[in-house]
């Protein structure tokens, strides 16, 4: 059919089918920046404005918009300079999204910008609740909302205005973007409410007076483009004769496939290829995207004649449009032997049912597909059973958390085609382009040289894009079909054939004498790693490895601590779990710090008290560094940086907690009539908690980075990483540090990421190793071309010297001479323009290409620390649990960029906030899942969320150049503890299951013999 539509003022025709979405539609006319995130509009990345109010594309037909005017981000600002062409500039609002680091992965980001336009028009001087309600249409898993409210509400407060489509403040003279003030204001903005500052409270370490660029909130050097909406991420591109994959699923838990038939589906019209396990290549291999040698089994096919899991792999289509590839599914026949299926993790270990049977399985370390086993951990420290029976009290539990999943708003989606040269191109959504290339050679039956992998931008990824998950589909079609090939995951594939977080059940055992040093601390997991285990053993030796580490007992049990931790890794016929951030982390500390607060409570310790007292300090071992290395030879290491007291001290005045910890009368909440008299108490309680945690940062001995630097004519550099920028501002902050070293604004260095065939290597986006790895590669190639223009620019002065005024000025040496502020600067003063150098190198005088190359792999972990804090309502009699405020204080290190490292924060913590009262996947007697979209699947919302709150305490790292920890996966860890604890302090009963729903405290006040009031 033929429709008419007006798109940011311009009239277009389409001829199109009747079912085409208003989505399709766009997306199609190259209106990238509305985005796919589900089908049923729950995301809100599909957000456009129909006459000025934001709508779901993909809920629309494109012909019932016909006779509407439909805007997208394209039109709402741009670059204020193209060229010799003036533009408009940016909205207000993208400048403010920009300017506030409200921009992380920025895959939401249009939709946030429009659904707040929407309400600019209408309501100009909206309060946070407005604004939070505007923005609550489009789910972000990125950032938390803080700062994106606070984006809008700078503009509100600048009182920007559009008049006649032109941009004024005040009298009407155009403001410039460069005087928004992005620090804190000199006094507090009492109107509207919220406080538009963007950066954290610090505890400010020395050694970062002297640096320029290093420590500062730079804009994201992505921001600019992700603010307009650009096509930058993996389906933002459209080959010719591009084909649609579509994948078959198994419709149960555990089956042998005894015939299939394609030839119906082949035969459609349309249909481009159907490929099933008869046709191609049966590689083993393992999807966990991790150096090699992969530490566990290979016991994963592309496509097998077994299916273990419901939505297990069947069969694969490419087809002329999504909906030929949708329908030829439907024609595939296909003959089942049901097997008995495992559910439940507890039945699994020696179960007569075996998952894995192929004779092709290849064992890692102590797996045993006979007996369900993927993985089997044990590591013992010191003498636990002396540690326990040297105890006065001993206490035992058993806590349990979910399987949950990372949610990340962009899908899974990888675009492949062959090139000019006949390479395949694969362009995917990964954290792992290089580990990609690797693993998929053998799959696909290509040499590693004839694959590029090329990684644009992520809309999301926590672990969850760091397994090599789907892009073997698009790759085999292309191969069958020679047609570039795009494959999305659509959001019930996210739940039900991607990977998610490892549920477990844990069993605690602690020995502590009566002046509360713990003498002996055991920790068992069972893990369920479903279908497949990858990252089995890592993902739960983590679970021990990053908690249980941290509490080493006092007196004589510090210098030698006592601590066990042993685990079995299960096979199931779930879908497989996975990596998401924390990795493993997050398990452990819901049982261990849940563990240590009834401790506390139960012997009469302060529960702060009572965790630093044990907790490990600086000049100490890693205690596990000493037994354990995921399956390498353990390598003994020194903890050199423990900020935990002063953490602690800080998060403990933030929310206030002297006042409020062991104080009824704060616990009893009021109720007051309309007129504000009290008038008796409520049934609802409140409640504080804390947990103390400790991360890692990166893996020893083997995370590498790589990182290239050349300079150009004008005295800019361009900066080549294999590092992957998932949104946590990994290309700024690396770019940062080179700058810092090259004495030159982060606006000269011109970032390019994660291409196999243009930039150096790196393992990828995980360990939190970015800016810790990745960013002392960049140092080091930064200091190479450093050195080098030194040397220059001191044969320079010298020829000044020598032939410009036959002065006879002083000679210097590559070290006399500093870069900073764009120039070359000698000891006396004079100073050369780094422009000025590049020139003399590549155009003048003794010709050369200045540039560096360096990699790096740490022999350290140095692991960051944090106290996390929560103040809950509880109510009594529903079991409803409200998280009014979370402080989280951190040593991290150096913090490279204040902005960035606290929307990382705040990001993570809300992540963790789900998983804490919320998140969970659950599946019934056939395998089947509960949670599909993101109806039950419940995220936060903008206008559901917490107070947040970030405080940096800055310690130096001496393993670093600038003195960096990680910081991306630590606000997973605390939360879900923190919250528990707050309940228990709210209620004096304890939930050990994970997360606190209404229902389980609801049962645990029941079933408690205490009466709450």
């Amino acid at each position: 059919m033929n429709i008419s539509l007006i798109i940011n003022g311009v009239a277009y025709t389409l001829d199109c089918p009747p079912h085409t979405t208003l989505l399709a539609a766009l997306r199609g006319l190259g209106f990238h920046s509305v985005k796919f995130g589900d089908e049923h509009g729950l995301s809100g990345a599909d957000t456009v404005l129909l006459d000025g109010k934001p709508v779901n594309a993909a809920l629309m037909l494109a012909a019932q918009a016909e006779g509407h005017k439909v805007a997208t981000l394209e039109a709402l600002g741009e670059h204020p300079q193209q060229g010799w062409r003036k533009t408009g500039g940016l909205h207000p609002l993208q400048q403010a999204f920009i300017e506030s680091g409200a921009i992380q992965c920025g895959y939401c980001t249009p939709a946030q910008i429009l659904a707040a336009k929407a309400l600019l028009d209408k309501n100009p001087n909206p309060t946070e609740a407005e604004v939070r309600e505007a923005l609550s249409g489009v789910l972000c898993r990125c950032t938390g909302y803080l700062k994106p409210v606070q984006a809008v509400m700078r503009v509100v407060n600048s009182n920007w205005r559009l008049v006649s489509g032109k941009r004024e403040v005040n009298s009407g003279q155009p403001q410039e973007p460069e005087n928004w003030n992005t620090g804190i204001p000199d006094t507090p903005i009492t109107s509207p409410q919220l406080q538009i500052t963007t950066l954290p409270k610090m505890v400010v370490a020395p050694e970062t007076d002297k640096w320029q660029v290093v420590g500062k909130p730079e804009k994201k050097v992505d921001a600019v483009k992700l603010a307009q909406g650009k096509p930058a991420f993996a389906a933002d591109i459209e080959p010719r004769a591009l084909l649609h994959a579509k994948v078959l699923r198994s419709p149960h838990a555990h089956a042998r496939i005894k015939k299939i038939d394609a030839s119906k589906a082949r035969a459609l019209p349309g249909v481009a290829a159907v490929l099933t396990w008869q046709d191609i290549p049966r590689v083993v291999y393992s999807t966990a995207g991790q150096s090699d040698p992969i530490p566990g089994p290979l016991d994963c096919f592309s496509l097998d004649n077994k299916v273990r899991f419901v939505g297990d792999r069947v069969a694969f289509v490419a087809a002329e449009t999504p909906e030929i590839a949708e329908k030829a599914l439907g024609l595939i026949e296909v003959e089942y032997e049901i097997l008995p299926a495992i559910l439940d993790m507890r039945e699994a270990l020696d179960n007569p049912t075996v998952i894995h049977d192929q004779p092709e399985y290849v064992n890692f370390a102590d797996s045993n597909p006979a007996r369900n086993l993927a993985a089997h951990i044990r590591i013992d420290i010191g003498d636990v059973e002396k540690g326990f029976a040297e105890a006065d009290e001993i206490f035992e539990a058993e806590y349990e958390v979910p399987k949950v999943q990372q949610a990340h708003i962009e899908p899974h989606v990888c675009v492949t085609f062959w090139d000019e040269d006949d390479r395949l191109v694969i362009r995917t959504s990964t954290q792992v382009p290089f580990h990609v290339r690797r693993m998929l050679a053998p799959v696909l039956g290509l040499p590693v040289k004839r694959i590029r992998v090329i990684k644009p931008r992520i809309g999301g990824g926590f672990g969850g894009k760091q397994e090599v998950l789907m892009e073997d589909v698009a790759a085999h079609l292309t191969i069958a079909t020679r047609r570039p090939v795009i494959y999305e995951y659509t959001r019930e594939e996210e739940f039900i054939g991607a990977r998610s977080r490892h549920p477990m059940i844990v069993r605690m055992k602690t020995g502590v004498k009566r002046d509360g040093t713990i003498t002996a601390n055991a920790m068992y997991a069972l893990s369920d790693t479903g279908a497949n285990g990858a990252h089995a053993l890592t993902v739960t030796g983590n679970t021990g490895h990053k908690s249980m580490a941290l509490y080493v007992g006092d007196g004589k049990y510090r210098k030698a601590p006592n601590i066990r931790f042993y685990a079995d890794i299960v096979y199931t016929n779930t879908p497989p779990a996975g990596a998401f951030r924390g990795y493993g982390v997050p398990q452990g500390y819901w049982p261990l710090d849940r563990h240590l607060e009834k401790i506390a409570r139960a012997m009469g310790f302060d529960p702060l008290e009572f965790r630093l007292k044990n907790a490990i300090r600086p000049g100490e071992y890693h205690p596990f560094s000493t037994a354990w290395n995921e399956g390498r030879e353990p390598r003994p290491e020194i903890i050199h940086t423990v900020g935990l007291e002063e953490c602690v001290r800080q998060g403990k005045a933030a929310i206030g907690w002297d006042d409020k910890f062991g104080n009824e009368a704060w616990h009893v909440a009021p109720i007051s009539d309309l007129r504000g008299q009290a008038k008796g108490l409520s049934h609802k309680r409140k409640g504080i908690g804390s947990a103390l945690v400790m991360q890692g940062t990166a893996i020893p001995y083997l995370d590498m980075g790589g990182a290239s630097i050349k300079m150009n004519d004008d005295g800019s550099f361009n900066l080549l990483i294999g590092a992957t920028d998932l949104g946590t501002g990994s290309d700024t902050v690396l770019a940062q540090m080179a700058a810092e070293v090259l004495g030159v604004p982060v606006e000269d260095i011109i970032t390019y990421s994660s291409d196999t065939d243009f930039t150096p290597f790196d393992k990828g986006a995980y360990a939190s190793s970015t800016t810790y790895i990745s960013g002392t590669a960049a140092v080091r190639a930064a200091e190479i071309v450093a050195e080098k223009i030194k040397k220059r620019a001191a044969e320079m002065f010298s020829k000044q010297g020598n032939t410009e005024t036959g002065t006879g000025l002083p000679v210097y040496l590559p070290t006399d001479i500093r870069l900073q502020n764009r120039m070359a600067i000698a000891p006396d003063g004079r100073s050369i323009p780094l422009s000025e150098i590049a020139l003399d190198a590549l155009h003048r005088n003794n010709q050369e290409q200045i540039m560096g190359v360096a990699s790096y792999v740490s022999p350290s972990s140095p692991p960051p620390f944090a106290a996390q804090f929560a103040e809950v309502t509880v109510d009594t009699e529903t079991g409803q649990v409200t998280v009014d405020k979370l402080v989280m204080a951190v040593d991290s290190g150096i913090i490279i960029n204040p902005q960035t490292a606290s929307g990382q924060i705040e990001g993570g913590m809300t992540q963790a906030l789900g998983y804490a009262v919320c998140e969970e996947m659950v599946y019934d007697e056939k395998g089947q899942a509960r949670e599909k979209d993101f109806r039950d699947y419940h995220i936060f919302r903008a206008d559901e969320m917490p107070a947040l709150e970030t405080i940096f305490v800055e310690t130096f790292e001496p393993t670093h150049p600038f003195g960096v920890k990680a910081v991306a996966e630590i606000p997973m860890d605390g939360v879900a503890p923190a919250v528990g604890n707050a309940v228990r302090d709210a209620l004096g009963v304890d939930v050990d299951v994970n997360p606190v729903t209404p229902e389980r405290v609801w049962r645990a006040i029941r079933s408690s013999d205490k009466k709450i009031s």
